[in-house]
């Protein structure tokens, strides 16, 4: 299982409807609007990172009022 953490910026008044949209979408196990230089955390999982990859560009950057995402994989050493 691979877990990662997408940090999302959004047009101006759009994070909330982003979070929301976004935390319906399968595989993403948390979103939430936040202050500072992102305006969503997104904390997602998949079986690998392909399906990763699936998720955040097929769907997740899918969804409307997305300006920019960045993927954080979590490691554990």
């Amino acid at each position: 299982m691979v877990q990662a953490y997408i940090l999302i910026q959004t047009e101006v008044g759009k994070a909330a409807n982003v979070a929301s949209e976004i935390a319906g979408i399968p595989g993403v196990t948390q979103a939430e609007d936040v202050t500072g230089p992102y305006d969503v955390i997104v904390r997602a999982e998949a079986r690998n990172v392909d399906e990763l990859g699936k998720l955040v560009v097929a769907q997740i950057q899918g969804v409307e009022g997305i300006t920019r995402t960045l993927t954080c994989p979590i490691v554990h050493i």
